[in-house]
């Protein structure tokens, strides 16, 4: 009986970071909107992590990543560079913003074996950069197996404003679609009340739309999760649509009289 117990306990503590923790791929570019010229060159971020916890998995070299711009794709993949996120292998990749308007960036991974799950994970994941003050195309349609569609512009937002995204899998609205929600919380400075503030969980409606007003400023994750048709291996597969979007403080100085 005694090992049976040590042998369940043993198989909880697996499980347990799952049901806590959310997987999120993630593109974290260090200006979230490029307005001055003389800081047009745009460094990005690309891993796979826990982001409110804080904690990294090694992510191989990705399938591909490029950025779209006025309808055009131009390949990134061959760009990008080895890098440490969170003590974990990521990658980094370095884009000159040239002319405004809005910059689209994505990556697909190399499927991802979660132990802990049985199964791999492969999120699609996207981010909007704006520059030199113009927004157009900030909701353009990629075509991917699993995207985030932007209904609000994704830049230019204060922490408090809504958001919504439209989810697509192979082109095709996803209702009441399972969307979860984290704060990357870069030197944990939020602390969580207990585990359900980690993960924030909400679904999309009957059109496929979700709606999130995040309480306070920094990147946010969005990430759509679907089982996919495909298996890999005799595995399932988690199929995720991921957007990354930053909400800006208010300046003080905006509240004076």
């Amino acid at each position: 009986m005694r090992n049976k117990i040590i042998v369940f306990l043993s198989f909880f503590s697996l499980l347990l970071p799952s049901l806590c923790l959310g997987h999120f791929g993630m593109i974290i570019p260090d200006q979230p909107m490029v307005m001055d010229q003389k800081k047009s060159d745009l460094k990005l971020t690309i891993s796979f992590s826990h982001p409110f916890e804080q904690m990294g998995m090694d992510m191989e070299m990705p399938k591909g990543m490029g950025v779209s711009f006025e309808g055009k794709i131009q390949d990134l993949k061959k760009d990008l560079r080895p890098t440490k996120v969170m003590g974990q292998s990521a990658w980094t990749v370095n884009h000159r913003i040239i002319k405004p308007g809005s910059y689209i960036f994505f990556v697909e991974p190399e499927p991802y074996f979660e132990k802990a799950e049985d199964k791999y994970i492969v999120h699609i994941t996207k981010v909007v950069v704006g520059a030199f003050g113009e927004d157009e195309g900030y909701d353009s349609e990629l075509k991917l197996k699993a995207e985030v569609i932007p209904i609000v512009r994704p830049f230019g937002l204060y922490a408090g404003n809504v958001f919504q995204g439209l989810v697509k899998f192979n082109g095709r609205p996803e209702p009441h679609c399972q969307v979860e929600v984290e704060y990357l919380n870069e030197g944990k400075r939020i602390e969580p009340e207990n585990e359900f503030f980690v993960v924030q969980r909400l679904k999309t409606d009957p059109n496929g739309i979700f709606t999130f007003s995040p309480p306070w400023p920094g990147w946010w994750g969005f990430a759509a999760l679907k089982d996919s048709e495909e298996k890999i291996k005799g595995k399932d597969v988690e199929l995720g649509a991921v957007i990354w979007v930053y909400f800006s403080d208010v300046p003080a100085k905006k509240f004076r009289k």
